[in-house]
Parts: structure tokens; C-alpha cells; sequence
């Protein structure tokens, strides 16, 4: 029986375009022409003999076939491009200091550092994960060599915006929620410590909802506001990306909470000319990012609502 050898170029137009939500999406990304991403696509579902997606509204889905091809494809892609950085790079030395949200340290770190370690071993890392002003403030200085923090509109060094992820409302995943809309009392609120964006984000959408509210719960750290959120003291603002199961997404309309807008995710470089291992790593990080994040969380530039499946 004679093999079939898949098209890398076909694999990672396909990737992109479930990635991006759309093949649009990625043909832009990609530098190519939406004609040349759907000529692709049609290869691969002749060379598999397998219909890989279909159409969900606005967007796609992958079919079983398309499922297990996506599988295959991203660890194809990893080595290959894993291949080509160890080749163009095997003498690469020196030093990057990185700081990244506690959001993605579970999800982005592991991926992202051991993909690059293993393709630059002689590279130091030193990585650092903080709060979004202390990591931006840190590129501004040069404390640190690249960053990845939320959009809070403040945007010092060299920037490239990777996703928009839609806010959500967020209560326990079991039990019944702290307060009811329409109750008179006051909507209690878990959130991290000041300064903190989302926090304030929560603030003024509740304020400008006339909807009274206390901060019935602080937490220097991610995994206590998990905690808090879960064992019902108080309703939480963050986006999908990292949530346990602890926690259920809560749709506004159906708890009389506001509407929440997209937050930007941008990586942050130092302004001074990066070192080969930094573009190297910023190049390995916006790519697992984007193969990281569900095309479900995504939101379109000029989107404010939130497309994630949410709770009623």
C-alpha cells in the first residue's frame, strides 16, 4: 500500500484557519489569498479522503475526520517548525527575561518555554509571572524583554496584539449564586487585589448599570479567586482563558448582570532591537498562543459581545 504524505503548507493553512475561526481570518494571517487557504484545505480532504469541516454559522467546525486531522497536524507542526529553529539557531546563546499573566501559566508556559528550551538549549529563560501594570511597566524599563498582558490601552516598546478574548461574569459551577438580581442587596464581588484591570473593568460596568455592589473578596492570586468563586462568596470578572471547573461562565441577560466587552491580549517587546533568541521566543509564543486559544473565545476586532457557550 503506497503512503500518502501530508502537504506541511496545506496542514498549516488548515490549523490557522480553525485556530482564526475562519480561513479569511487566516489567509490574512498567513499572507495568502483566502482562494489559496480553501485550495489547501480541498487537497487535504483528497489526500485524507475525509470531509474535515463544515459550516456553523458564522464560523466553523470540524467534523470527527477534522477532529483527528487537527490532532495530528499541531504535533506535525510543532516538530517541523521545532526542526527548523534548532537548525537556523544551533548555536543560539544568551539570556531573555519573559513575564506573562497568571492566567496563562498553566496553559501558554509549559507549551511555550519547552518547545523553545528544547530548540535553544544553550538560551536562559528567566521567567517571571506578575500583575498586567507591574509586566508593562517592567518592558518600559527594560526589566523585562518581552511580556504578555492584557489591553489596558497603555502600550510602551514595540506591541502586537495576538487575540481579543470576550470578559465574562463568573459564579460557582455547583450550588447557587451569591446574589439575585432584584434582591436590593448589594452584588458581592471576588476580585484580586489593586490595582487590578479587570477589577476595575467590573466597577465601571456595574456602575454604569446602576447596579449597587461591594467587594465581598480579595485575593493576591488567581487560585484564591478560583476558590472564592467556586465556594459562592462573591461573583467574578475574567475571560475564559485558564478557568477551572470550579467555575461556570454566567450569562448576563438571564442574572441581570451587564454586558462586558473584548479585552485585548498583546505582547509587549522591548523597543531596544530584540536579540535573535528574543524574536525567536515572541515567534514560538504568538504561535502556541494561537494554537492554544479555542476558536470559540475569539472575538472579531470590531466585536464587543461575547461568542463563549455561557450558563443560564
Amino acid at each position: 500500500m503506497r503512503l500518502t504524505n501530508l502537504d506541511m503548507d496545506a496542514l498549516r493553512s488548515f490549523a490557522a484557519g480553525i485556530d482564526a475561526g475562519s480561513f479569511a481570518r487566516a489567509a490574512d494571517r498567513l499572507g495568502r489569498s483566502t482562494s489559496a487557504i480553501s485550495a489547501q484545505l480541498k487537497k487535504l480532504e483528497e489526500q485524507t479522503g475525509v470531509l474535515l469541516v463544515r459550516r456553523s454559522g458564522r464560523g466553523l467546525a470540524l467534523t470527527d475526520g477534522g477532529e483527528t486531522l487537527l490532532s495530528y497536524a499541531r504535533r506535525l507542526l510543532d516538530l517541523n517548525d521545532e526542526a527548523m529553529s534548532a537548525l537556523r539557531g544551533v548555536e543560539l546563546e544568551g539570556w531573555i527575561r519573559f513575564g506573562l499573566q497568571e492566567d496563562f501559566g498553566e496553559t501558554v508556559l509549559p507549551r511555550v518555554l519547552g518547545r523553545f528550551a528544547r530548540a535553544h538549549p544553550k538560551v536562559r529563560i528567566e521567567g517571571r509571572i506578575g500583575r498586567n501594570d507591574d509586566l508593562v511597566g517592567r518592558v518600559a524599563s527594560g526589566r523585562l524583554d518581552l511580556a504578555l498582558a492584557w489591553d489596558s490601552g497603555d502600550r510602551p516598546g514595540i506591541t502586537e496584539e495576538i487575540a481579543r478574548l470576550p470578559l465574562c461574569w463568573l459564579g460557582p459551577a455547583e450550588g447557587d449564586l451569591p446574589w439575585t438580581a432584584g434582591s436590593g442587596e448589594p452584588l458581592p464581588l471576588a476580585a484580586l487585589e489593586a490595582p487590578c484591570l479587570l477589577r476595575n473593568v467590573a466597577f465601571e460596568r456595574l456602575d454604569g448599570h446602576g447596579l449597587s455592589w461591594r467587594v465581598a473578596f480579595v485575593s493576591p492570586s488567581l487560585g484564591g479567586l478560583w476558590a472564592a468563586t467556586a465556594a459562592g462568596l462573591g461573583i467574578a470578572l475574567r475571560t475564559p482563558m485558564g478557568l477551572p471547573s470550579s467555575v461556570r461562565i454566567l450569562d448576563p441577560a438571564s442574572h441581570g448582570l451587564p454586558d462586558l466587552p473584548a479585552l485585548g491580549l498583546v505582547l509587549h517587546t522591548a523597543t531596544t532591537a530584540p536579540t535573535t533568541g528574543g524574536a525567536e521566543l515572541c515567534r514560538i509564543l504568538a504561535g502556541a498562543l494561537r494554537e492554544t486559544l479555542s476558536p470559540d473565545w475569539m472575538v472579531a476586532a470590531e466585536e464587543e459581545a461575547s461568542p463563549h457557550p455561557v450558563s443560564r
